[in-house]
């Protein structure tokens, strides 16, 4: 169906030993946009050198990828695993470049370090250029981290949602045909530090919330939730009256997984429409 949008570009850097990483990242844009693009009225367009450059002489292939990629992206994020990337005539690397250029025009630069074990040929001096590289930029700012594609897809939401806030586009008027109430129940997680170790490394705990979104066009009206199977091994943090959910709007219902859990749990949706009582169930695992 057709929508009006506001239309932003986000341009995936990396050197060539993080395919993975820059899959997940494009995976991530376009589940971002499957939720919220409607609701929201934002489009997110990924944007990879070797899928979206166009191929043109005159000029070194950098400046063309700078010209093409950078200059036109709105965000940028920037992966690394073990590899710093060749260098060009202007920096230590391609994707040192990139990210210059767009920190120097003033667009988001997420830089995203992989903690992912390493390989065993890995290029020493790839690895001491990177690590040289890392010390500069966290001089300059906050670095993020990832452990796997899971975490990585996680970090790309929050990192979105904290974009589009700066960017005030957050607030976008939802814009819907669809009649009715059309809920959409999406399990979202963080890992957060919550201490540190006997042996001095930092302690994770994993918050987990299920983001509730009325994607039609009337309010669901006295909602309640409920997890099943009854004695079901989840423990919801869930408002004790009913709520109202409004068209285009959403609610965080956060909750615990015991460790008994055996992964069938669902939460259910309770609320009233035009056509009276409802419900629905949702997987969250």
């Amino acid at each position: 169906m057709v929508f009006s949008a506001t239309v932003l570009r986000v341009m995936i850097a990396s050197p060539s030993d993080v395919p993975d990483a820059r899959d997940a990242v494009e995976k991530a844009i376009h589940s971002w946009n499957d939720a919220n693009a409607r609701n929201r009225g934002v489009v997110l367009v990924p944007w990879r050198w070797e899928t979206a450059s166009v191929p043109v002489q005159g000029g070194h292939p950098q400046e063309l990828i700078n010209a093409q990629g950078v200059d036109d992206s709105d965000v940028v994020f920037a992966l690394f695993g073990g590899r710093l990337g060749s260098p060009t005539p202007s920096a230590v690397s391609g994707t040192a470049e990139e990210v210059d250029r767009a920190q120097e025009q003033g667009k988001p630069v997420h830089m995203l370090f992989s903690t992912a074990p390493l390989p065993n040929d890995v290029d020493i001096d790839q690895l001491q250029a990177l690590r040289d590289f890392r010390k500069l930029m966290q001089e300059k700012g906050i670095l993020g981290e990832f452990s796997n594609t899971e975490e990585l897809t996680v970090l790309v939401w929050r990192t979105l949602e904290h974009d589009l806030t700066g960017l005030e586009l957050s607030s976008a008027p939802a814009q819907t045909d669809r009649k009715g109430v059309d809920l959409l129940v999406q399990p979202r997680q963080e890992r957060e530090v919550s201490g540190i170790q006997q042996n001095g490394t930092p302690k994770y705990t994993t918050r987990r919330w299920a983001e509730v979104t009325n994607r039609g066009g009337a309010d669901a009206e006295q909602v309640t939730f409920e997890t099943i199977p009854e004695g079901a091994a989840m423990h919801l943090v869930a408002p004790q009256a009913p709520v109202t959910i409004q068209s285009g709007g959403s609610r965080r219902i956060p909750y615990t997984l015991l460790l008994q859990s055996r992964g069938d749990e669902k939460l259910r949706v309770h609320w009233i429409d035009d056509e009276g009582e409802r419900y629905r169930d949702f997987d969250l695992e």
